[in-house]
Parts: structure tokens; sequence; C-alpha cells
């Protein structure tokens, strides 16, 4: 199952999107020997248990987005045509962290995965902002990731400032009050170092205002061990610094908390 989409409640318009958080390895042709050592480098270990811990504190829960599947299978936040390409790390990565190779040249493969896992992530989630969009006037979308304290090798930009929480922004869909809301939830933050910009799909990319979206790149030092251990007691303080957030952009009206929808979609 490459996603799952876990219910909110009706008038929450706030999607929190877990993309890198899954160590999950499908027949991608990757090299079986160096998954391990990968995995424990580029996965955003334990964003879902911090998403999950946010939505069960929140006032009014917001909507999940989770990928089931990890990015060295296929990275949904990557675009056909995207800067990442030049260190082999585009939709579908040839290399790794490091610079290695992760896995043989194959267009018919490739073409099978980005059919099979990248197109229907990718409406899913247009699917999942377009209903919130209708159903709330609004669509919001926080994109829950962490990185590492010290720079990899891979990263195009990590000669900038690493704080505890970068916040991710896009000029269009970004507005001040929300990168506001985010730090002071968050308190101790930097604006778009060492990882800039935020996920929107691009239906509603550069066209439609109603869709905001923030990024949370949370370095990993606050709330694990690196790499790829277990989470430390920072992980509680982080989520409910994101709950705190999810409150102060979706605030209840006073008449009291409505009931969460009783549905469930997989994808």
């Amino acid at each position: 199952m490459a996603f799952d989409v876990l219910p909110g409640d009706s008038a929450s318009p706030v999607i929190l999107h877990v993309p890198h958080s899954s160590r999950q390895i499908v027949e991608s042709g990757l090299f079986p020997e160096i998954v391990d050592e990968e995995l424990d480098h580029l996965t955003d270990a334990h964003t879902d248990l911090i998403a999950l811990g946010a939505a069960d504190l929140a006032a009014r829960r917001p909507w999940i987005f989770v990928n089931r599947l990890s990015r060295l299978v296929v990275d949904p936040e990557r675009f056909l045509e995207d800067e990442m390409l030049a260190v082999g790390m585009g939709p579908i990565y040839t290399h790794g962290h490091a610079g290695r190779r992760l896995r043989a040249d194959d267009t018919s493969r490739d073409a099978m995965l980005l059919e099979t896992v990248f197109q229907p992530y990718a409406e899913a989630m247009t699917t999942l902002v377009g209903r919130r969009l209708a159903a709330t006037g609004r669509a919001l979308v926080l994109d829950v990731h962490s990185y590492p304290t010290a720079r990899l090798p891979y990263e195009l930009h990590g000669d900038g400032p690493r704080p505890p929480v970068c916040l991710g922004t896009d000029p269009f869909h970004t507005p001040e009050s929300l990168v506001a809301a985010a730090r002071a939830a968050f308190g101790d933050t930097g604006l778009d170092s060492p990882f800039a910009g935020c996920y929107v799909p691009l239906q509603y990319h550069r066209r439609e205002a109603a869709v905001q979206a923030l990024m949370i790149e949370i370095r990993r030092d606050q709330y694990m061990t690196e790499p790829g251990g277990p989470p430390t007691g920072g992980l509680d303080r982080i989520t409910r610094a994101l709950a705190a957030l999810v409150d102060t952009v979706d605030p209840v009206p006073p008449t009291g908390r409505p009931a969460i929808t009783p549905i469930s979609w997989q994808g």
C-alpha cells in the first residue's frame, strides 16, 4: 500500500503531509547491500509519530496523508524536472546520500514506478487538497519532515544555517501569518535553510491562493538519535508544538469540538 489518507474533522482545512517517514522497501532495483545505511540517513524517522500525535492533541483533528513506501522507492515530492536530478535524486533515486549508486539505470522500471506509485500518490494528494478546499474554502498543507544535524553530501544548499526547525516557504502559498504562527509554536526557527520551499499539488501551484503550505523541517537531534535511531524525549515537545500550530491556524469556535468524519481512505 503506497499511502494512507487518515480522516480528520469534516471542518478542518489542515492536511499533515508525511512523505518520508517510511522504511518500507518493495522490489525496485535497489542494491540490497546499501539499503539499510541509506534508509538510516534519508528517512525522516518518526515524523509519522509526530503527525499522528499532533492530530490526537489538536482541538480539531487535521487530516493526515502519509507515504507508506520509502523515498528510496519513489520520492513523491520530487518533480520530473527537479534540481535534485543533478545528484541523482529526482523522483526515482539513482544515487544516495553520499553519491553512491543505488540502482542500475532501467527506463522501463522507472516508467512503471512513475505510473504505479508516483502518479497515484500525486493524484490522491490533489484530490484531498481539492476536497478540503471545497469543504472549508481553503486547504493548508503542513509538510512534516526532518533533516540531519550535520550536512550530508547530497545537499545542494547545505552550507547555510541549520536551525532546530527550518520553515520552508513559498512566496505565493505561504502567508506571513502562517510563518508567524509556526515561529510562535516551535520557538527557535529559521527560514528556507538548509531546505526551502513547500509541497503544493501542481494543479494548484501558483494558481490558487486559498491553498496554503508550509514545510516543517525538524533537525533530528531535537527528537531522535542519529542516524536512524529511536526517538528521544524531545519527540513529545515537537509533537505538542505541531499541535499548537494546528490549533492556531484552525481555531475551533467556542461552540465546541465537531465530530470526526467516520470514514477511512487508503491507497
